[in-house]
């Protein structure tokens, strides 16, 4: 098993910044990929980034290309998602995921991720 907390969430004006993370516990949390994903009123939870267990390799959402970035620190068991430039429309629920390196986790296949945490949220104001 492996436990995860997000946190970092909160209220920032567009063109603000946050970091959020992630802690995890339990089973060696260098083992896996890790993912953050998040969920809007009213829409289906989607895929915003995804790293490698060793770091290497990263994926984004088109949508947070060029202003998110997810990175890791295995000795801290932390995943962190740096986020810039925000826009109203990033506002949503964060949750950070965890699932053995694979393609599907690393294409952000949601059913892929074993583990997930209880979700922190972004607001956006315009």
């Amino acid at each position: 098993q492996v436990q995860l907390v997000d946190s970092g969430g909160g209220l920032v004006q567009a063109g603000g910044s946050l970091r959020l993370s992630c802690a995890a516990s339990g089973r060696t949390f260098s083992n896996y990929a890790m993912g953050w994903f998040r969920q809007a009123p009213g829409k289906e939870r989607e895929f915003v980034a995804a790293l490698s267990w060793s770091g290497g390799n990263t994926l984004y959402a088109d949508s947070v290309k060029g202003r998110f970035t997810i990175s890791r620190d295995n000795a801290k068991n932390t995943v962190y998602l740096q986020m810039n430039s925000l826009k109203p429309e990033d506002t949503a629920v964060y949750y950070c995921a965890a699932g053995f390196d694979s393609l599907a986790t690393m294409t952000g296949v949601q059913y892929a991720y074993e583990y997930w945490g209880q979700g922190t949220q972004v607001t956006v104001s315009s």
